[in-house]
């Protein structure tokens, strides 16, 4: 994500915000790759983001804004951001200061797994055939 692609107007603009007005927004350390959060943005959240350099939400339970580190010094500082190929969900890669996880983890995803059956991938040809995949039946 280190190109621009678009300025914070463009991405107010393209965002797709779901019928509350909101658009879900994964938090990942910068540098690592770590997933830290999922949180809520709604347009202003979203635009006080883009251009203050701080990670904003709208907090659904209180309807207000926050921003991680008010409180508790534990704050986000946007290095990137990046809607998805439907614009529905924004990524933004941070710099994390602290615990990002209300618990004082430092990711909220800490390592609790839910025992699953796993998948095993097919066989493939190296190369994957030219052109996009789709799951969509061909007419």
């Amino acid at each position: 994500m280190t190109d621009v692609l678009s300025t914070p107007d463009d991405a107010l603009a393209r965002a797709v915000f779901n019928s509350d007005g909101l658009l879900p927004a994964v938090i990942q350390q910068w540098d690592t790759g770590e997933v830290l959060m999922l949180g809520w943005m709604n347009r202003e959240a979203l635009r006080r983001t883009l251009t203050e350099g701080r990670v904003t939400f709208w907090s659904r339970s209180r309807q207000e804004f926050w921003r991680k580190g008010d409180t508790s010094g534990h704050g986000q500082y946007v290095k990137s951001a990046a809607l998805d190929c439907d614009a529905d969900t924004l990524l933004v890669q941070a710099d994390q200061v602290g615990a990002a996880c209300h618990t004082g983890s430092r990711t909220c995803f800490d390592g609790r797994g839910i025992e699953i059956v796993t998948g095993a991938r097919p066989s493939a040809p190296d190369q994957a055939p030219d052109g996009p995949r789709t799951d969509e039946p061909e007419d």
